[in-house]
């Protein structure tokens, strides 16, 4: 049995900008791609909303800071064959780093915690898949604007320097704009369509990582 663990934000917990509300389980991107993959692999969905890959969010009343809890989770989960990592979109927040420059540094240091962790019984550390999500679009949300403020010219820097970052270090990469498109609600969430295309896209990628 391989097990993957999918580590992210509202993306991969699922959040529906329609209601707003969660999706169905079955809508979910991890869901598809476990769907997809079949029983001889276990999905792990660890996602939460707001989440950052390294920067403190003191609004919230869960710790946000990705870099914080990735080693908890990967002890809770191991032994483990993959860690996807699809987060950087809360980073663009202006009040928390505001740059994809700051988004690359923090998914560099979870690429590394991934890889310099301390396994239980001596395991091996998992292979990596970088995700970059979908730069953020046209909003009808003035709140969202307010909130990310120039996220949608910064956004569209993330996937390159994520391509870049995995390139230097041999992980796995798969820009998620290539298959979904955030909704105009807010510009940044993803209706159930674009949220399943995530997982469909993955699978292929998955497949070849884990030799399935």
């Amino acid at each position: 049995m391989k097990t993957i663990l999918c580590y992210g934000d509202s993306l991969t917990w699922g959040y529906d900008p329609v209601g707003p509300a969660r999706h169905a389980y079955e809508d979910r991107w991890p869901s598809v791609l476990q769907d997809a993959l079949g029983s001889g692999v276990r999905v792990i969905a660890e996602g939460l909303n707001g989440r950052t890959t390294a920067y403190d969010d003191h609004l919230s009343g869960a710790d946000r800071n990705g870099a914080r809890l990735l080693p908890t989770l990967l002890t809770s989960h191991a032994p483990l064959d993959l860690v996807i990592l699809l987060l950087g979109s809360n980073d663009m927040k202006s009040y928390i780093c505001g740059s994809a420059f700051g988004a690359w540094q923090g998914m560099r240091r979870l690429v590394d915690i991934v890889r310099r962790h301390d396994y239980p019984m001596g395991q091996p550390a998992p292979a990596v898949l970088v995700v970059a999500p979908p730069a953020r679009g046209p909003s009808e949300d003035p709140q969202a604007d307010a909130v990310f403020a120039d996220a949608l010219h910064e956004t569209t820097k993330l996937a390159g320097l994520y391509r870049q970052l995995c390139e230097e270090v041999s992980c796995g990469f798969f820009d998620a704009a290539t298959v979904a498109r955030p909704s105009p609600i807010d510009g940044l969430h993803l209706d159930a369509d674009n949220t399943r295309a995530i997982g469909a896209g993955l699978a292929p990628i998955v497949r070849d990582i884990l030799e399935l």
